[in-house]
């Protein structure tokens, strides 16, 4: 079968070298029992390379799975791919054959493999090298005879360094490496994906295919789809529905681009600082406590400053001291409210004025324990929230399932 049959049969549109050459590969493993990785961009077609393999090996009338593990909750996900007793845990009421036992003799597909907890990678390790995995709550090994192909748009030797991926899983399932291509990298196949997504609405709303004119196309080949061909079908969809004028101009595709990402735009000015990445939630707590500590020490040197400046009889600025009244307090021992009227600063004289200061860290007690400021930050995410994790773990800048584990871990 040539490649245009394999096309044809699988759907895949396109005629870029890059995509002719990953579908020979794809082809070319397929008889044999490699494991196999397919790597590329979020929506750029990962899901065809899988069913390619399955379809052309000997194990094509055997079981075909596909398992998105970033779908599945860390705490299950063990139940999912391996099975369980019962008894297992809390709600294990029978039996559970997993996806591995399922698909013995066949095919499984593990998507977005990077997002595996380290305790799975272990378990799937064993099952790569030996075959052998244990149901949750069984001492039994098993057997299964599973072609394991896996996907992931994450970069998998950058997750290794960070500690988050197992250098020798990455190896195992790296055997024979297929990589997809984003779509700004397969300039000639743009237009044809529009047409043929512009097609299928067609006939699905009943309704005239729309098409681009010379313009239209030109900005359509330069833009870089940074969603690649889900990007592509969404717009299309939406131009579809909504455009009456069913020629489509440059002017009127520019409406559906995020403007971000045109072709056009002048490069955002950015600082280095803002590159900098995170391995873990923890570590942005200690920034954050970092920075915190860092802005009140220049807060008192400010302070300081004046004071040093008042004994030579000169006189405070209205907002310095403003900040006074929130770092000190009087002699009654009560905070100045926030409300009350700036008063008029007179020249400082050294020698009352130190009597009555006293240094903000003999008063200043707050935990700095790491833990007390996650518990803290998700209780105030919480309440914002009105309690939906959904949204409060988009606040945090994690993902909902870190932040169930984090509410269970603190007994939140």
């Amino acid at each position: 079968m040539d490649i245009q049959e394999i096309k044809q049969r699988f759907g895949i549109i396109g005629n870029a070298h890059v995509l002719h050459r990953a579908i020979e590969i794809a082809v070319q493993v397929a008889p044999t029992d490699l494991s196999v990785l397919v790597t590329g961009e979020s929506g750029s077609g990962k899901e065809f390379f899988p069913q390619i393999i399955h379809q052309f090996s000997a194990r094509k009338h055997g079981k075909y799975i596909a398992v998105n593990c970033g779908a599945i909750p860390e705490g299950t996900i063990d139940s999912e791919l391996f099975g369980h007793e019962k008894g297992a845990f809390t709600g294990a009421l029978a039996d559970r054959k997993g996806y591995f036992e399922v698909a013995d003799n066949g095919t499984i597909f593990l998507d977005e493999i990077g997002e595996l907890p380290l305790s799975t990678q272990v378990r799937l390790l064993r099952v790569l090298e030996a075959g052998e995995f244990i149901k949750v709550g069984s001492s039994n090994v098993l057997k299964t005879n599973v072609r394991v192909v896996a996907a992931t748009n994450v970069d998998l030797p950058k997750a290794i360094s960070e500690n988050k991926f197992r250098e020798d899983l990455y190896y195992r399932l790296n055997t024979v490496p297929i990589r997809i291509h984003p779509l700004r990298e397969r300039k000639e196949d743009v237009v044809l994906l529009f047409r043929k997504f512009a097609q299928d609405f067609a006939e699905k709303y009943r309704m005239p295919s729309i098409r681009l004119d010379e313009g239209a196309r030109e900005v359509l080949v330069n833009y870089s789809w940074p969603g690649n061909i889900r990007q592509l079908k969404n717009i299309t969809e939406q131009i579809s529905i909504i455009e009456q004028n069913r020629t489509i101009s440059a002017e009127t595709l520019q409406v559906y681009l995020p403007p971000i990402y045109n072709a056009g735009q002048l490069p955002a000015i950015y600082s280095k600082q803002e590159e900098q990445s995170f391995s873990s939630e923890r570590e942005i707590l200690y920034k954050v406590l970092f920075d915190m500590k860092r802005d009140m020490t220049d807060l008192k040197k400010l302070v300081l400053d004046m004071l040093k400046n008042g004994s030579d009889s000169v006189g405070l600025r209205s907002e310095n001291a403003h900040l006074i009244h929130k770092l000190y307090q009087d002699e009654s021992g009560s905070y100045t409210p926030a409300d009350q009227p700036k008063p008029v600063i007179t020249p400082i004289i050294s020698t009352p004025i130190h009597e009555n200061i006293q240094d903000t860290e003999e008063f200043v007690e707050e935990s700095l324990s790491i833990e007390d400021k996650e518990i803290e930050l998700i209780r105030k995410a919480l309440e914002k929230h009105g309690g939906k994790r959904k949204y409060a773990a988009e606040e945090l800048g994690i993902s909902e399932r870190t932040l169930y584990r984090k509410i269970k871990e603190y007994d939140i």
